[in-house]
């Protein structure tokens, strides 16, 4: 098998406003000496953690992520009949295995049974939970350190497998990423818009005001965007315990959601759902390098050639590939590619490619 996939895809979104910043505007970057475009990785992966597809095809493996397990944990055992006092401590305790509390003490907002950082709790940790409260509240004692050990569970939970897992207070829970995913970027120059809008009073006659009851203004941008993400299978397949069957499912379920799911940022006023009109999918065990390269020029389109900014993104794309490799050597061992543009190629091929 070999170490490392490497996937190289671009995709074409309408008017949208995916991922926002602060003020609310499509994110940016600065490429190139000009502004594209961008959405975060951090964004891509929980939707693709989030989606449907991970939902049907990996059921029973994805994680849970909350700072409030704390609460569940005290409700649990109230609920089981234990005492306020006891429920809290030990609600605090168990939930201190897994990072820092916010607060020592019991606050209005209940903060001493909070995580101060985003926990992702695999479905094994869970059920190791649940059955630490059940005993707790049968036996009336509070968790002693043995009990507490068995809730570092080897777990199956894909998305932690491959995003990985990281609490600075709990480092025993650490899980290093599988997969790399970068940050989508347009290929070509791009600019922030920005959409005036106004809201009417159905109920407004306009025999007293004609004017608008509401009155908006919302940012987006629209482009072809390169996605570079890098996987590391040996690692995806140790981080899963060294089930291979769960991998291949993983890996299977993965691409299809790269390649179909879009962030859900203001789709119910873009409905910009886009599938990926290219993908370039490489393996081996070489060092992994990006093709971002390959757009540090902005794409054109060539309307005399025929060739729109889709059509010469694969060109620079591919050509950058080609380079690469006249100059390093062949920098993968093999590679497969679907192009929607042309009808080659297919997305059930790139999959078994990557799992092979």
């Amino acid at each position: 098998m070999s170490r490392f996939v490497q996937l190289h895809i671009l995709t074409s979104y309408p008017p949208s406003n995916l991922n926002r910043d602060d003020t609310g505007r499509p994110k940016t970057a600065v490429i190139g000496d000009c502004t594209r475009l961008r959405i975060s990785s951090q964004s891509l992966k929980r939707a693709w953690r989030t989606s449907d597809i991970f939902e049907s095809e990996l059921k029973g493996h994805i994680g849970t992520r909350t700072k409030e397990k704390g609460i569940s944990v005290y409700q649990a055992l109230i609920k089981q009949g234990v005492s306020e006092k006891n429920a809290r401590e030990w609600a605090k305790t168990i939930a201190n295995q897994f990072g820092k509390l916010k607060s020592d003490k019991k606050t209005e907002n209940n903060e001493d049974l909070h995580v101060e950082q985003l926990v992702h709790f695999s479905p094994e940790e869970e059920k190791a939970i649940a059955d630490l409260v059940s005993q707790l509240a049968t036996t009336d004692t509070a968790p002693t350190e043995d009990d507490l050990k068995l809730l570092r569970k080897q777990h199956t939970a894909v998305d932690i497998a491959m995003f990985g897992r990281m609490l600075a207070s709990s480092p025993a829970f650490n899980t290093e990423a599988a997969i790399q995913v970068a940050h989508a970027i347009t290929v070509h120059k791009a600019a922030v818009e920005d959409d005036y809008f106004i809201a009417v009073d159905d109920l407004n006659t306009g025999e007293e005001d004609r004017g608008a009851a509401h009155i908006g203004e919302l940012g987006f941008g629209a482009g072809v965007f390169y996605l570079y993400i890098c996987i590391n299978r040996e690692l995806l397949q140790e981080n899963l315990g060294g089930d291979a069957e769960l991998t291949h499912k993983a890996l299977n379920a993965f691409m299809q959601a790269v390649t179909k799911v879009s962030p859900t940022g203001k789709q119910n006023s873009f409905a910009s759902r886009a599938y990926a009109g290219f993908v370039l999918a490489e393996k081996g065990d070489q060092q992994p390098r990006s093709l971002a390269q390959a757009f540090l020029r902005p794409v054109k389109p060539h309307p005399k050639k025929g060739e729109d900014t889709m059509t010469r993104a694969i060109k620079a794309l591919m050509d950058r590939r080609n380079n690469f490799n006249a100059v390093y050597g062949d920098c993968a061992e093999a590679s497969a590619q679907f192009n929607v543009e042309t009808g080659e190629g297919s997305l059930s091929a790139i999959a078994d490619f990557i799992v092979e």
